[in-house]
């Protein structure tokens, strides 16, 4: 985010979300089966700002749980200090509910979470407020072929090939 008209650079919201991805068939550290979505793989747990900016990635076995997960990368997000100062609100979907995992992040980090639920009597494409933006971003990623299965041996690897992933879009938007 640039700095424009006396805003500040670190952002209020935040969207996190996961999307689980086939592993190659080389691959076997760190890899699990998620029942949900029926794939053989890992589990990339992302938290982007409104711009659909990545703050923060982390690539679990798919078998981890989607309140787990988030955790971990919350905690990640914690850690980055000043550049999520103003940060108060966080948007997930549904598969985060649950009153203790709530209670955790405003223990933790004093952040709200908010809840944005699929109207159920909507067919097709719904349009989620806020929350969207997450999956923009893992459009966005599904872009680079790379991405489209999970090729690497190592997690840590998948992640770091996202952020390239990330900063490529970054850069493309500022030419």
């Amino acid at each position: 985010m640039r700095v424009d008209a006396g805003r500040d650079k670190s952002s209020s919201e935040a969207a996190v979300d996961s999307q689980s991805v086939e592993t190659a068939t080389m691959i076997s550290i760190d890899v699990g089966y998620d029942a949900g979505k029926k794939i053989h793989g890992r589990k990339r747990h992302l938290s982007v700002d409104l711009l659909g900016l990545v703050l923060r990635v982390l690539v679990t076995s798919a078998s981890v749980p989607e309140r787990q997960g988030a955790k971990k990368v919350l905690k990640r997000v914690h850690d980055t200090g000043t550049h999520v100062k103003r940060l108060n609100i966080i948007w997930m979907d549904g598969g985060y509910r649950g009153e203790e995992f709530m209670r955790w992040v405003m223990d933790m980090f004093r952040w709200i979470v908010e809840i944005v639920l699929r109207p159920l009597e909507k067919k097709g494409f719904v349009h989620l407020p806020k929350r969207w933006v997450v999956e923009r971003t893992f459009g966005w990623l599904n872009w680079c072929r790379r991405l489209s299965k999970d090729y690497e041996r190592l997690p840590e690897t998948s992640e770091t090939f996202i952020y390239i992933a990330m900063i490529r879009i970054m850069v493309r938007r500022l030419a």
